[in-house]
């Protein structure tokens, strides 16, 4: 029986590919949970032509989001932290705190996408990716400062 998968599904494929599975499985499992449609030719085309909406919706997407990067790559933004002796630094500068900052520049970027590999625990200019797309990343610079 050949199906058209209308989700990603983990043994299978992805969305949108036309795949052959065994009668059982299709009609006892993947038609009625709605996990894929019969692979005819009405629903070939309607599955092409949603695949071009969904090219376009994501190329228009990459677009905003690099303008968004080029914004965002032109932020230096400055962070004050307590030092003790020796200018060691009491705590350290998170994912959260640089998306503070960020907002508060007028940028709405979520601390999950801030690339911070550990926490910034050093005095200094530190270049911090932010990754805004899965194809796209900005880079900010982020300068840690006494208070």
């Amino acid at each position: 029986m050949k199906v058209i998968l209308k989700e990603d599904l983990k043994n299978l494929g992805k969305c949108g590919d036309v795949k052959e599975v065994a009668d059982g499985y299709g009609r006892n499992y993947l038609l009625p949970k709605n996990l894929v449609m019969e692979a005819t030719a009405a629903n070939m085309a309607k599955v092409e032509q949603e695949k071009k909406k969904y090219a376009a919706k994501v190329a228009k997407e990459k677009g905003e989001h690099e303008a968004l990067a080029a914004k965002i790559s032109a932020l230096s933004i400055t962070i004050s932290r307590q030092v003790g002796e020796e200018d060691k630094m009491f705590g350290a500068v998170t994912a959260e705190d640089i998306a503070t900052e960020i907002k508060a520049k007028g940028f709405e970027v979520d601390k999950r996408k801030v690339h911070l590999p550990e926490p910034i625990k050093t005095l200094g200019l530190h270049e911090v990716e932010i990754k805004l797309h899965h194809e796209v990343t900005a880079k900010v610079k982020v300068e840690v400062v006494k208070q």
